[in-house]
């Protein structure tokens, strides 16, 4: 049986990327039968390593087989992934996020989780000396993953070894770091063609604080003018994509990648509240500054209070 490798919904770089890089290392290396799949329609930046790369956008699939053969990359939460998922053959798990509980599988697998910025990081040191047998596109989309996690090294989850591994990426494919960064900021912040929900939902995950469950969404960019100016829409979107996703509340967090700071919508009291007690900050209005935010994994989410 085929092995599927996929990573969470809402798809980033890394969790389109990863699942393309661990599928090459098991089909190439392993000579294990491997197919990276996605769970739902890649951001616009990880549409841009794509195309960049020349790498086929892997297929998207939404229901799975029960017993179907599986790695899981970049989460371990059952939330963002398959209903069934505890329904099938999960062989392995590589993430670098906290470990969240309520996976079960049939057997004793393979779990590596590791503090680093980036799970291809993780993927580079589990491979060896494979790695050197990376082609060219396969280590592109290391670099781009690596870039896009750590906001080019900006990000406090940023490891030395994240950024030596894509300083010596970016040496053997004779791209410059800066220049590339860029290409990947700009594209992720062209939001233009998005709904508003499309918007919440486009890099979002969901969590529970207190029995208070929230839609923690990150919109990371260049350009926050474009998304900061579509605030009242996107506030009024709020309730209905609570609703349908079944949540109580939606936490909107525009990071801005070159100022290093993070604007929060706060349309309501609640979302006042968690402002206040989580970050320390004085609201006045429906918007907040926080400076020094940029990581949901490690300064948003461990930080949240109702």
């Amino acid at each position: 049986m085929t092995t599927l490798v996929f990573g969470h919904k809402s798809p980033d770089t890394d969790s389109t990327g990863s699942p393309i890089i661990w599928a090459w290392y098991l089909n190439e290396i392993k000579g294990d039968p491997a197919e990276a799949v996605l769970l739902g329609e890649p951001n616009t930046e990880a549409a841009f390593v794509l195309e960049k790369w020349s790498c086929p956008k892997p297929r998207i699939v939404e229901t799975f087989e029960d017993g179907q053969k599986a790695v899981i990359v970049d989460t371990n939460n059952p939330a963002e992934l398959p209903a069934n998922i505890n329904a099938l053959d999960i062989v392995e798990i590589i993430d670098h996020h906290k470990l969240v509980g309520g996976l079960e599988t049939a057997g004793p697998i393979d779990i590596t989780i590791r503090p680093l910025a980036c799970t291809a990081t993780i993927m580079y040191d589990l491979m060896g000396d494979a790695a050197d047998k990376m082609p060219d596109w396969v280590k592109g989309m290391m670099l781009s993953c690596i870039l896009s996690d750590t906001l080019e090294f900006r990000s406090p989850t940023t490891t030395d070894i994240d950024k030596a591994l894509a300083q010596k990426l970016a040496s053997e494919l004779n791209i410059d770091l800066g220049t590339y960064a860029s290409e990947m900021f700009e594209a992720k912040s062209d939001v233009s063609a998005f709904s508003d929900a499309d918007l919440i939902r486009m890099d979002s995950k969901e969590y529970a604080v207190d029995g208070t469950k929230f839609r923690v969404s990150v919109l990371e960019t260049t350009a926050p003018k474009l998304v900061l100016d579509r605030k009242d829409s996107l506030m009024a979107s709020f309730a209905d994509v609570a609703k349908e996703d079944g949540v109580d509340e939606v936490l909107l967090f525009v990071v801005d990648i070159l100022n290093e700071e993070a604007t929060l919508f706060v349309p309501n009291d609640l979302i006042k509240g968690v402002a206040e007690k989580s970050f320390g900050a004085s609201v006045e209005g429906d918007m907040v500054v926080l400076p020094g935010i940029m990581s949901r994994k490690k300064q948003i989410i461990p930080n949240l209070k109702v």
